[in-house]
């Protein structure tokens, strides 16, 4: 999924719709778009249920090099995505190639809720409060993809 947007645009309100799916990608990057989406959000009060610098934000912000309190403070600016992206290259405490990021981001697309000590329950839990029927639900991926689609009305 390609997300980038070429000019600055006005915060998501999520409490009308889910931020974009943790497997939209900003150059190569998973997470960076819906972390994105939260932030500005957030910036605007109109976060909802969401969480900015949750773990999964984190994650990102460990693998990336970049401070969560930086960034947010980038888009206040009213930066677009391309913007930020440019930043996050310039600002990153790492040099990671292509390759690393395409690797890290596949592995979120695709990681399990055992990977994380302590997760298996939350994950289950989460998933049963959504739907007792789905066993399509693996990875984290589609459990935010399922309770987003819930959230605004989908049904699991």
């Amino acid at each position: 999924m390609n997300a980038s947007r070429t000019s600055a645009s006005p915060s998501p309100d999520l409490t009308r719709r889910a931020p974009r799916s943790l497997r939209c990608r900003l150059g190569g990057y998973a997470v960076l778009p819906r972390m994105l989406d939260k932030c500005r959000a957030a910036i605007n009060g109109q976060l909802g249920e969401y969480h900015f610098n949750c773990p999964l934000d984190q994650q990102f912000f460990g693998f990336a090099g970049i401070d969560a309190e930086q960034l947010k403070t980038e888009l206040a600016k009213g930066k677009s995505d391309s913007e930020i992206l440019e930043w996050i290259r310039v600002n990153s405490g790492k040099n990671l190639s292509r390759w690393e990021i395409e690797r890290w981001s596949a592995y979120q697309e695709t990681r399990l809720p055992d990977s994380d000590p302590g997760t298996t329950e939350f994950f289950a839990s989460t998933l049963g409060k959504l739907s007792m029927t789905r066993t399509d639900i693996h990875t984290w991926a589609d459990l935010l993809d399922l309770e987003d689609h819930c959230t605004f009305g989908g049904t699991a």
